[in-house]
Formats: C-alpha cells, sequence, structure tokens
C-alpha cells in the first residue's frame, strides 16, 4: 500500500476535500509506473483496462480496505492515461465505465474569479448540472457552491444514493465543489450530500437545478435546458426594438394552476395551456400575459412566492421543454410574456438553500436582516457576491432560456427598508444610521442595468408599494432602473372609491384625481392584481354597491376608467368576467357564469371592446408619461360625481374625449368642454346594452360648437348614461 494511514482513513472516511489527489491514476513520484486507486463500495473486484493505449496491458486492483478501498500499480506505464474500470459486483454483475476521479475539473480559475466578484453573468451554465461529453466520455458535471462544509458528495439513483461513491474536490479558496461523473444521462435524479461545518450530514437540492421531481419531492433532475427548438425570431427581433413606455401593454394577469382545468383535481399542463389560453388572450385583446411564479416551489399555497428552485420552472404542469412551448407558442401568436420573479425572499425549508452549507450562506446569520417577520422566510444576503451574482444571473436566465418579455419583481418595499414590517428594535441601521438596505439598492440597480442592456426591449416591473423615489429612473440619475412600477396608491384609491355608495361618492372626488399629481413621478402600470381577490378583500365585483345591475355597472365602468386613465393596464384572471367568489387557488375561474348571467359576458364583451379600443388609439398610450398625454377638462362637479378629461398623443393627431358619470342618475344636455369644434364620435359607451347597460348614449356622436366651457374654446353637449363612462374621438376635418 503507498497510501499513508492518514490518508486512507481520508478516503474511507470520506473526509478528504479534495479525493482527486488520492484517487483516480497518479504517476509514481520519480519511480516508473503509475498507481490506480478506486474507492467502490459495492465491488468485488476491479480491472484497469487502457482505453487509447492498446500496448498498454489491463492490471487488477486489490481491495486495501474493507471500506471497498482498491488500489493497483502498473510498472510499465511511463505517463497517466485514459483507462476505463471494469467493476465486478458481489451479485455477479459486471460493469465497465470511466473513472471519475480521472477527469480535470469542469470549471476554470476565470470562472471562480468572476464568481467571487459576482461578475459571471452565465453561472447557471458553470454550477449545478450540465451534460458534458469529456474525452469523448459522455456524462454529468456537478458543481455546488458550500464553502464551510467539511465535504460534498453528489447522490442519486445512479450511486444508490451512497455519499461514499462519488465525494466531490473542493476547487482551491472558491468555495465550490465539483466532479464529473461519466455514463449519466438526462433524466437522473441527484442531491446533494453535505457534511456540513458543524458536522451533521444533510440532503441538499441543487440551488441551480433546471428541474425538479414533482412536489413533495425535491430531488434533483439532470436535464438540457437548450433541447427546446424556438421559433419565435421574429418575435424576439422585435422585442429587441424597446419602446415599451411608447406602446400599448395591457396585461392578463394568470395563475397557471387554477385559470381552467381539466378536472377538480388537476390542472392543464403547459401545453395543453396554449391552445385555450392563446385563443382566449385574443379573443380579449391583451398584448401580454402575466405568469405568477412558475419558477419551482414546493408549497403550493404560496402561490409560487416561496421558491425553492429558482432556475427551474415547475414540474406541476410539465418539463422546462414544456414551458418553453407555453412562451414560444404565444410569442408566434403576439403575445407577450411576464413572470412573477421573487429575489425579496425564500422559505426556510431544510433541503433547499437554507443553511446551506450548515451557514446562513444566502441568508443572513442575524435574524433581524435575514428573516422576514410576516411571511415565515428568509431574506437574501444581497451584499454577498455570491449571492448577488446568483440572482442576477438567474433574471437573465428566465430572459435568454425561456424568452421572458419581462420580470415583475415582487415585493420591492420589502427589499428596500431594512426596518420593513419590524417594530423599533427589531432591525439593524445602515452604515450611516438609516432604515434604506443599500445593499438591496445597489443589487436592485444592477439587477436592471444588466437586464436592460444584456436583453434589450426585456421589461422589469416593481411592486413597490411606498414613495420611495424614482423607482422608474436609471441608475446613473439615482434611480433603482425599472422600467415600471404598479401604481398601488391608484389602486388603494380607485377601489375605496367604487366600494362607496353613490350618494357618498361627492365627498371623495379627489380618490379619483389624486393619482395625477404624482402620476409624472413615476412610469406606472395600473394594477388590479390577484392581490385584490384574495384573503377576505371579496372581488372585484363584490366590492361594487348596489343591486346586480348597480354593481355590474360600477364594474363596466371602473375596469373604463383604469383602461382609459394614463398608465399601463393589469388585470387578473376573473376579474374580466366580473367572477363573483374569490380566487381559490384550488380551483378556476367561473367560466359557468358567461352562460348563466348576460351581465357576466357583457363585462367580458367590454374587456375586449376596451382592448380593440385601446391598442387602435395612440392617444391611450403613445404619451402615457407626457404631460400632453392627459388633460382635465373637468374634475369639479362633486355634486354630480362626474369626471370629464382628453387623451392625446403627443402630435394631437389622435384625441379622445372620456366622461365619467359615477352616480345611477342620467344627465342629459350636459355640456363639456372639448379643444377644438367637429364631429365627437362615441367609439364606447359602458351603459351599452351589449354589456349589459340599459343603452342610453348620443346616438354615435355629437358636434362641437363654438361655445366655451371649462376653459375650452368649444364644447359638446352630451348625454350622460346612468353609472358610465363614455369616450369619444374627433375624427378628422374632411378636406375642403
Amino acid at each position: 500500500m503507498i497510501l499513508s494511514e492518514a490518508e486512507l482513513k481520508s478516503l474511507v472516511r470520506i473526509q478528504h476535500r479534495s479525493p482527486h489527489q488520492l484517487l483516480g491514476m497518479h504517476a509514481l513520484g520519480n519511480a516508473s509506473g503509475v498507481v490506480v486507486r478506486a474507492h467502490l463500495p459495492y465491488a468485488a473486484t476491479v480491472r484497469v483496462e487502457p482505453v487509447h493505449e492498446k500496448n498498454m496491458p489491463a492490471f487488477d486492483l486489490v481491495r486495501i480496505h474493507e471500506e471497498g478501498l482498491f488500489e493497483g500499480v502498473s510498472r510499465k506505464a511511463k505517463r497517466v492515461y485514459a483507462y476505463d474500470l471494469v467493476i465486478t459486483r458481489h451479485d455477479g454483475s459486471s460493469v465497465r465505465m470511466r473513472d471519475a476521479y480521472s477527469f480535470l475539473p469542469t470549471l476554470g480559475e476565470s470562472d471562480m474569479f468572476l464568481f467571487a466578484q459576482g461578475n459571471e453573468r452565465r453561472i447557471y451554465e458553470k454550477l449545478g448540472s450540465h451534460l458534458r461529453v469529456l474525452d469523448g466520455v459522455p456524462g454529468v458535471s456537478f458543481a455546488v457552491w458550500a464553502p464551510n462544509a467539511q465535504r460534498v458528495s453528489v447522490v442519486g439513483d445512479f450511486n444508490l444514493w451512497d455519499g461514499r461513491c462519488h465525494p466531490m474536490r473542493l476547487l482551491g479558496s472558491s468555495g465550490v465543489w465539483e466532479i464529473f461523473v461519466p455514463g449519466l444521462a438526462e433524466g437522473m435524479h441527484y442531491k446533494y450530500e453535505i457534511k456540513n461545518t458543524h458536522g451533521d450530514l444533510t440532503l441538499k437540492t441543487d440551488p441551480f437545478g433546471f428541474f425538479f421531481e414533482h412536489a413533495p419531492k425535491n430531488a434533483a433532475i439532470v436535464w438540457d435546458i437548450d433541447r427546446f427548438k424556438w421559433s419565435d425570431d421574429q418575435w424576439m427581433q422585435q422585442r429587441g426594438e424597446g419602446q415599451a413606455l411608447q406602446k400599448p401593454l395591457s396585461i392578463y394577469e394568470v395563475h397557471l394552476g387554477s385559470w381552467k382545468k381539466k378536472s377538480a383535481a388537476e390542472s392543464l399542463s403547459y401545453r395543453e395551456l396554449a391552445g385555450p389560453l392563446i385563443e382566449y388572450v385574443q379573443k380579449l385583446g391583451f398584448t401580454h400575459v402575466e405568469f405568477l411564479p412558475v419558477a419551482e416551489h414546493a408549497f403550493f399555497p404560496s402561490w409560487g412566492y416561496q421558491v425553492t428552485g429558482f432556475y427551474a420552472t415547475t414540474s406541476r404542469y410539465g418539463t422546462p421543454d414544456d414551458f418553453q412551448f407555453l412562451v414560444n407558442a404565444l410569442h408566434e401568436a403576439g403575445i407577450g410574456v411576464f413572470v412573477d420573479w421573487v429575489p425579496a425572499h425564500f422559505p426556510r425549508d431544510d433541503w433547499a438553500l437554507a443553511q446551506f452549507d450548515g451557514t446562513a450562506l444566502f441568508e443572513h446569520e442575524d435574524p433581524r436582516k435575514g428573516a422576514h417577520q410576516d411571511w415565515g422566510t428568509l431574506i437574501f444576503n444581497y451584499g454577498r457576491h455570491e449571492v448577488r451574482n446568483f440572482l442576477t444571473a438567474n433574471a437573465l436566465f428566465w430572459c435568454r432560456h425561456f424568452h421572458i418579455d419581462g420580470l415583475r419583481v415582487d415585493a420591492v418595499a420589502s427589499m428596500l427598508y431594512l426596518d420593513y414590517s419590524r417594530k423599533e428594535g427589531e432591525w439593524v441601521p445602515n452604515q450611516y444610521g438609516g432604515r434604506e438596505n443599500l445593499e438591496a439598492v445597489a443589487f436592485l440597480r444592477e439587477f436592471n442595468h444588466l437586464v436592460h442592456t444584456e436583453c434589450p426591449g426585456v421589461i422589469t416591473v416593481a411592486e413597490e408599494s411606498t414613495a420611495w423615489p424614482l423607482v422608474t429612473r436609471p441608475p446613473y440619475l439615482g434611480g433603482l432602473g425599472f422600467t415600471f412600477k404598479w401604481n398601488m396608491g391608484w389602486m388603494h384609491d380607485t377601489l375605496n372609491y367604487f366600494k362607496r355608495a353613490p350618494i357618498f361618492r361627492k365627498y371623495h372626488q379627489n380618490d379619483l384625481t389624486f393619482a395625477m399629481l404624482y402620476h409624472y413621478q413615476e412610469n406606472f402600470v395600473l394594477p388590479l392584481s390577484h392581490d385584490e381577490v384574495v384573503n377576505g378583500k371579496g372581488t372585484l365585483l363584490g366590492r361594487m354597491p348596489g343591486d346586480e345591475w348597480q354593481r355590474f355597472a360600477n364594474l363596466r365602468s371602473l375596469l373604463a376608467y383604469q383602461w382609459f386613465f394614463p398608465g399601463k393596464k393589469l388585470l387578473f384572471m376573473g376579474g374580466e368576467i366580473g367572477q363573483g367568489r374569490e380566487w381559490n387557488a384550488n380551483g378556476q375561474v367561473d367560466w359557468g357564469l358567461l352562460a348563466r348571467s348576460h351581465y357576466h359576458a357583457g363585462v367580458q364583451t367590454q374587456v375586449a371592446d376596451l382592448n380593440r379600443i385601446y391598442r387602435a388609439n395612440p392617444a391611450l398610450w403613445q404619451a402615457d408619461y407626457h404631460h400632453e398625454g392627459f388633460v382635465w377638462v373637468d374634475c369639479t362637479d362633486n355634486d354630480h360625481s362626474v369626471f370629464s378629461f382628453l387623451r392625446q398623443d403627443s402630435e394631437h393627431a389622435n384625441r379622445l374625449l372620456v366622461v365619467m358619470n359615477l352616480t345611477p342618475m342620467m344627465h342629459q344636455g350636459y355640456r363639456i368642454g372639448v379643444p377644438v369644434v367637429g364631429f365627437w364620435q362615441e367609439i364606447f359607451n359602458s351603459d351599452a346594452g351589449t354589456y349589459g347597460g340599459s343603452n342610453q348614449g348620443n346616438l354615435g356622436g355629437v358636434t362641437a360648437a363654438l361655445i366655451a366651457a371649462h376653459g375650452q374654446p368649444a364644447s359638446v353637449e352630451l348625454t350622460l348614461p346612468p353609472m358610465s363612462v363614455i369616450a369619444f374621438r374627433l375624427q378628422p376635418a374632411k378636406p375642403a
């Protein structure tokens, strides 16, 4: 035996931090020949057979320890060469394979240097599991970051989940452990067996895994993320042209598991969703869909917001290829795709990221920094380079490998404030004594910069519920760099207004006017999202006062107001049909309502018409964030709860007049000021009979007279239907 006693013990006890230094083939120093060692707990005999060196003889290895450690020497070899191990097991079966400990590392020094800096933008191509061919041998490389672990082994169905079989090597001071296992193929299940810093053995799933077992199982699955053949080149080229602020953006928010189901217990798969979802979104005219988080999550009631596999689509609805198929099909149909992205926190599951190597690796050690009290989750340590790299590369990964067009970042406020939902004494101030999380701010700026520069045309959206300044301004101006921000203030004020009985609305006119006082500070999306139809809040329809007719009239007015007000649009599924029950992630949209009541079908028809009008009129989106895009005509008629405003493009070539009468009283001969004389065609009326309204209106339009009103040189006399929103488009003058 050539090994020292200490070396032998380090191998059989699985304690050596770089087993490749002792296992595999090595030259015998000054003496001629080579030595081969293999740790094979299930082997009875082991033979070494050359692969390329045909003049070299085969030779047997001798068991030197009862734990399955074998060693053998060939004096004829002058250098190390490629070889196979021919293994006979105790049951008499045999196998021939290349030795996992005969391959060089699959990661280089530059990879580890960039990762330590936080700048390896494709770190997901280096860490995790990857199908590779080394020296003509197919297999899988595994690499995982666990700097404080005493030992890491890859275990799986290929080695009977035995950590003795494939202990990994630590690559210098990087904290990354690596091994290439020949002969493995796609579909293999695996985890990492980690002897953590405390000496405890734990099984952890792969932070960079591309695919996982169905919940509640959690093994990672070897997967080729690049095998899908995309056919959305035209869409991707168009996306790269950007200019999102000056384009129509109307988003249908969807929870994949509860939009439409095959049965009470079974959701549609990604591929099964593609056909009906595309048909429906096209019918209603939305420009984009937004999926609640599709990253892998073990706890279904979290709706995807407690992510356990940041680099994997959830296996509940199919494989990564299946999700790529869905995105590709949507793109081919001219529909963009957003996903919710959750870098604010992660769950405490002991098999996932939490205490990954026995220390707070991805999170903070101090619970005042590292624990979300509201959600029972852990907060990422944004100041750690490798953690920041894990997240920024993840954002780029979704845009590159799944062709995602937009990332809606969840819970941004919880990232920005160190005292978020905390009492005095429960948080740690920053270095200047403030409450701002400076490391999270730097991370968000870097994330937005990388996404916008490396994936041109991709949109980022912040769910940010406070008055943090410059959320949608570039980092070089001191901003966070998001494309858009959800206008939570508009949402709260608007719903508070519409839930009031009409008789009291005259005292709350400012609920619908206040948003314009700050509208130009950010690039806003107007959200009526999933958060507003759960947890006892009721539904949009359920908030509306009055009898059935009035409730639906109110809902139609709410949606019309949303579509005509400045800002991009987002509506959660079910809202477009006036669903009466709160969203239930275990159910589906109440599609049966469309057949049972013309009111529900009317709301759906109105949403389709709103999207058609919205997309056809640049006045409603081209100057969303410029002062010329919106002008109040009159917002002072509190007694009648009437509002009127103009929407127009920057050249005033497309002009719309919008009038809202938010009481059940109809007004005739109501004069509204307009900027020019001419014929104003009535292009929308929420009181139309086809929507379930009373069918009052203006017989197709009105002609403005040169009678000044509301500070405008001309005016029109209108019939204002009860509880309604009506819109008129100025028709171009005919040439003389």
